[in-house]
């Protein structure tokens, strides 16, 4: 397939500043594949409806980090923001970054946050990539708090509100446990505390996966032909437990496997054993998915509403069929529903 067939005009008046409040009072499109029908009556806290004793939700735990840093360039004093992907190596604090404006950022040049934490641009990875080694005189522990003090969270550039400090919690799951990412499992931000035990209740078991996402989702597919792109590489990991109980929801003929967001697809459809159930796995995948992908593991999809030309969204097309689809989102706008990270949501059975 091509990446311009993924294109639509995008109705800015319904990309969302603000999540629903609470976050489990947003809308939920039923997007029911069998059938070939659209529900657009339910809100995201009817999720139990959809549930049945022994089904299987697999969330991401993954923690956002304020992984946006701003500092000045040491001689020149110029302002330059730091973005910062992904943690090399702990022991040496070396990490991979983007930097802006990248043109004034060179090897051997030193950035300054504050008193305390500085870093030296030691390597160029591309055109405003760099690695970096941060200097702080104190432990992991209190350098990560120092990252936390000084960041800024990473919200998707389509957001065009100034950053509050509000963001800090509105741009993290009820499920975040392991830091890492710079982009928040976004399908998870709208459940809450009551949600959940109102799920549990009911027999559903949650389960837990991590992958850690990084800032390439919010970056369009850089080739027409869909056959030559290649993602970057993210660490994930699927517990003994969860692979347990997705197991036993696969053999059964009661029970179904859903995934909360395509993170989790993601990280489910990379660790397949030889009969095609789900193994446990510490690994990384580059696994990009787009129509017509054969799914193994996940039967069903909680989504958001997606970025036009997006690998979300191409994984979203190849779960709900093409077609199906975008005919799904031409009706998301005539209802106006919300869209993107803080927007509506949809399930697709």
């Amino acid at each position: 397939m091509k990446r311009s067939e993924f294109s639509y005009d995008i109705p800015e008046h319904l990309v969302a500043e603000y999540p629903a409040e609470p976050r489990d009072a947003c809308r939920l499109m039923v997007v029911q594949r069998d059938e070939q029908r659209l529900d657009h009556s339910r809100q995201f806290h009817d999720l139990p409806a959809f549930f049945s004793e022994g089904d299987v939700l697999v969330v991401n735990n993954t923690k956002v980090y304020p992984a946006r840093l701003y500092g000045q360039k040491k001689k020149t004093g110029a302002d330059i923001e730091v973005f910062l992907l992904r943690e090399l190596n702990p022991e040496s604090r070396l990490w991979d970054v983007e930097v802006d404006p990248a043109r004034k950022i060179r090897i051997g040049n030193k950035l300054y946050f504050d008193d305390d934490l500085s870093a030296e641009v030691i390597d160029n990875t591309t055109s405003r990539g760099r690695t970096i080694r941060l200097s702080f005189d104190g432990d992991n522990a209190a350098l990560y708090q120092k990252i936390r003090d000084l960041g800024e969270t990473p919200l998707p550039e389509y957001i065009e509100r100034d950053v509050e400090e509000e963001d800090r919690q509105r741009y993290q799951t009820i499920f975040a446990e392991e830091r890492g990412a710079v982009a928040a499992p976004k399908a998870g931000l709208h459940f809450t505390e009551d949600l959940v035990e109102r799920l549990e209740a009911k027999g559903v078991e949650i389960v837990p996966i991590t992958l850690h996402a990084g800032r390439w989702k919010f970056k369009p597919v850089g080739v027409e032909d869909l056959s030559k792109h290649r993602t970057d590489s993210e660490e994930y990991y699927i517990p003994d437990a969860t692979a347990e109980a997705v197991n036993r929801a696969l053999r059964s003929d009661e029970n179904t496997v859903t995934a909360c967001g395509t993170t989790v697809v993601r990280t489910l459809e990379s660790s397949l054993s030889a009969d095609k159930s789900l193994k446990p796995d510490h690994s990384w995948t580059d696994l990009f998915v787009y129509p017509e992908y054969d799914f193994q593991i996940v039967e069903r999809l909680i989504t958001n509403f997606h970025r036009p030309e997006s690998t979300v969204m191409m994984m979203a097309a190849a779960f709900a069929g093409y077609d199906f689809l975008f005919e799904a989102y031409e009706e998301a706008f005539e209802e106006e529903y919300s869209l993107y990270a803080f927007g509506d949501a949809m399930i697709i059975e």
